[in-house]
C-alpha cells in the first residue's frame, strides 16, 4: 500500500491548510477580492481563520473555498515554500 503525504501549511493560530489544496493567496484589499468573500460567504464557502483578528490575506482553494488568514501573504507563502523545501520552517 503506497503511503501519500500531505503537507500542511500553519496560516496562523494553529490553523492548517492542506498545501496542495491552495490556489493562490492574495491580499484582501481589492474590490474583486471583497466581492469574492462576501460571495464565498454567501454561498456558505468562506472559512474565517482569523480568530476576530484583521484579515490580512485571502486563501484560495481547488474546492472554491475561500480562507481568511490574519498573518500575512507573504509569510504564508515562505511557509508554503519551506514546506515544499523540507525545512520545517511551516511551523513558525
Amino acid at each position: 500500500m503506497e503511503r501519500v503525504s500531505t503537507r500542511l501549511i500553519n496560516i496562523g493560530f494553529g490553523n492548517i491548510v492542506a498545501a496542495g489544496r491552495i490556489i493562490a493567496i492574495v491580499s484582501p484589499e481589492s474590490a474583486p477580492i471583497k466581492r469574492l468573500i462576501g460571495e464565498a460567504r454567501d454561498r456558505g464557502l468562506l472559512i474565517d481563520a482569523t480568530y476576530g483578528r484583521r484579515t490580512r490575506a485571502v486563501i484560495i482553494a481547488d474546492s472554491s473555498h475561500i480562507i481568511l488568514s490574519a498573518v500575512q501573504p507573504e509569510t504564508v507563502r515562505h511557509r508554503l515554500q519551506a514546506s515544499s523545501t523540507g525545512s520545517g520552517e511551516e511551523s513558525r
